[in-house]
C-alpha cells in the first residue's frame, strides 16, 4: 500500500521521528515477534511425540505428565526419572517483493532460509510418596521460537532476528480420590527471554521529520529537497532489543479409569504474566547523526526531552496463554489408541503497551487480536513384542494468525502432523525411545507494513522436522 508523506506524518505524533520508536517497539513487543502456534511447543515427550501426542497424559507409564497433567502421576508406579530432547528443524523461505511508504522499490534478497535447528529439552522426576500421593518435579521448554534472515533482505525493517524461550520449573503433586479417580496440582515458575533485531529506515523517519519541520514552520521549505540528499535510500540502522522476566502460574488436572481398559485425563493451565525488561541499543548511521545535530534540527528535538535512537531500557507486559486439554487412551493386548484436543487461549493477545526509559521515545501499542486454536490428534502404539513398541499418528494444529495479522517475525499457518516412533525396553526398569515428525505448512501469506511505512508482499513456503529421544529409569 502506497503512502504519502501526508499519511507518514499522521503515523507519528507529535513528530516523525516517533515513527521509529514504533519500529524499536515491534523489537521490544515481544508478543509480535511471535504470532503463530510454533510459539508453543508441545515437544518435551519422545514417547508422545511418536503418536503425535494422542493420549499424552492418559496412555502411562510417561513421567512427562508431570509438567501435562499432575492427576496422571497415579499411573507411575515407583520413582521414575526421564530425560527428553527435541531437536527442532524448520524451514521458512520468503517470496514476494517491499517497497516503503511512497512505493519505490526496497533493494535487497528473499533473506534466505529464516529456519535453523534448536534443542529442546525437558527433565522429569516423578514418585509414589505414600499410599495415595505422588510427587512430581520437572524442567521444560513450553514456548519458543527463533527466526533470522539475511541482514540485508528486503523485509530488514519488519524484522531481521527473532529469539523467544520460555523455560519452566513445574512442581507437581495428586492425589488417589478412589481406585480410579485423581486429583493434582502444580505450581510453575517460568523465566521468559528475547533478542529481537530490525533494521530502522532512516531515510523514511528523515523525510517525515522534515515534513512536520516544514509544517511546523521550524524549517524552510526547500529543506525537504535536501533530505534525500542527506539521508538518502538505504540510510540503514540497527535496533538490537533483550529482555527477559520470571513468572508463576498453576495447573490443575483429572484423570479418571474408566473400564480396565479406557481411561480419560482432563487438565487445565492458567495463563501465565509477565513484564519483560532489558535494554534497546542503536546503530546509527554517520550521516543521520549529522542530521540529529543539525542546528536548524535541533529545536525539533528540543519538545522529546532527550535525543532518541540512544541506548536505553524498556518494558513491555507480556503473557503466556491459558491452556485446557482432553487426552484420552483404550489399551488392549496387542496395541493401544489414543487421542487428544487441546485449547489454547491465544485471545489474550488483543494489545501491547511498550515503555522506554528514553522519554524521546514515546510508549506505543500494537494490535492483536489473535484468535484461540485448537490441537487434534490421533494416534497409538503396537506392541512387536514384550521389549519393542511401534508408535505412529497424525494431527492437525491451527494457528491465532491469519493475513491481516501474521508478520515475517514467525510467518506460520496451520500445520499437519505425521509421526512414527519406536520404544525398546532394555530391561524392567530401564527404556529408551525415538520419535520422528515431519510437519506440513499451509502456505503462509504476509502483507504486513512496518512502522516506517515499509510494505512487505509476499508468502512463504514453511516446513518442519522433529527428531527426539529419551531414557527412562525406574527405581
Amino acid at each position: 500500500m502506497q503512502k504519502s508523506f501526508r499519511s507518514l506524518q499522521g503515523a507519528a505524533r507529535p513528530l516523525a521521528l516517533a515513527v521509529l520508536s514504533v519500529a524499536i517497539a515491534g523489537a521490544l513487543a515481544v508478543p509480535q515477534a511471535a504470532r503463530a502456534s510454533a510459539f508453543q511447543l508441545k515437544e518435551d515427550s519422545a514417547k508422545s511425540m511418536g503418536r503425535a501426542y494422542a493420549g499424552s497424559t492418559a496412555a502411562g507409564g510417561d513421567a512427562s505428565v508431570v509438567a501435562n497433567n499432575p492427576a496422571a502421576m497415579t499411573l507411575l508406579d515407583g520413582v521414575y526419572v526421564q530425560g527428553d530432547v527435541t531437536a527442532i528443524n524448520f524451514s521458512a523461505k520468503f517470496n514476494g517483493s517491499a517497497h516503503d511508504a511512497l512505493g519505490r522499490p526496497i533493494s535487497g534478497g528473499n533473506g534466505g532460509d529464516a529456519g535453523t535447528t534448536l534443542p529442546v529439552p525437558s527433565l522429569f522426576i516423578a514418585g509414589k510418596i505414600a499410599d495415595r500421593w505422588h510427587l512430581g518435579l520437572g524442567f521444560t521448554v513450553p514456548f519458543g521460537f527463533q527466526t533470522e534472515y539475511d541482514r540485508d533482505w528486503v523485509g530488514r525493517y519488519n524484522a531481521v532476528k527473532s529469539r523467544f524461550e520460555s523455560l519452566d520449573a513445574t512442581l507437581s503433586a495428586s492425589y488417589d480420590v478412589t481406585d480410579d479417580f485423581s486429583l493434582g496440582v502444580s505450581a510453575i515458575a517460568q523465566k521468559t527471554s528475547a533478542e529481537l533485531t530490525s533494521a530502522v529506515n532512516f531515510n523514511a523517519v528523515a523525510l517525515g521529520l522534515a515534513q512536520q519541520g516544514v509544517q511546523a514552520g521550524a524549517l524552510p521549505p526547500a529543506f525537504l529537497q535536501q533530505v534525500g540528499l542527506l539521508v538518502p535510500q538505504g540510510s540503514d540502522g540497527y535496533a538490537k532489543i533483550k529482555g527477559d522476566d520470571w513468572g508463576y502460574g498453576w495447573q490443575v488436572g483429572a484423570f479418571w479409569k474408566l473400564t480396565p481398559q479406557d481411561r480419560l485425563a482432563l487438565n487445565y493451565r492458567s495463563k501465565i504474566d509477565h513484564k519483560l525488561t532489558g535494554t534497546a541499543n542503536f546503530q546509527v548511521p554517520n550521516n543521520v547523526g549529522a542530521l540529529l545535530s543539525n542546528p536548524a534540527v535541533a529545536p525539533l528535538l528540543a519538545g522529546l526531552g532527550g535525543v532518541p535512537f540512544t541506548h536505553t531500557t524498556g518494558s513491555a507486559d507480556f503473557t503466556t496463554p491459558a491452556t485446557a486439554g482432553l487426552s484420552y487412551w483404550h489399551q488392549d493386548e496387542k496395541f493401544g489408541l489414543g487421542i487428544d484436543v487441546n485449547w489454547t487461549k491465544w485471545d489474550v493477545f488483543k494489545d501491547l503497551t511498550v515503555k522506554y526509559g528514553n522519554p524521546a521515545q514515546p510508549d506505543t501499542v500494537e494490535p492483536f487480536q489473535w484468535r484461540n486454536t485448537w490441537f487434534a490428534s490421533i494416534g497409538g502404539d503396537y506392541y512387536l513384542n514384550d521389549k519393542v513398541t511401534l508408535r505412529g499418528g497424525i494431527a492437525i494444529d491451527t494457528t491465532p494468525t491469519y493475513n491481516a495479522t501474521r508478520d515475517a517475525r514467525v510467518p506460520d499457518s496451520t500445520r499437519q502432523f505425521a509421526a512414527v516412533g519406536i520404544g525398546y525396553k532394555a530391561s524392567d526398569r530401564f527404556e529408551i525411545n525415538a520419535s520422528y515428525v515431519h510437519v506440513f505448512v499451509n502456505n503462509a501469506h504476509v502483507n504486513t507494513t512496518s512502522s516506517t511505512g515499509d510494505v512487505l508482499n509476499g508468502s512463504y513456503d514453511d516446513y518442519g522436522n522433529l527428531l527426539s529421544v529419551s531414557a527412562q529409569y525406574r527405581f
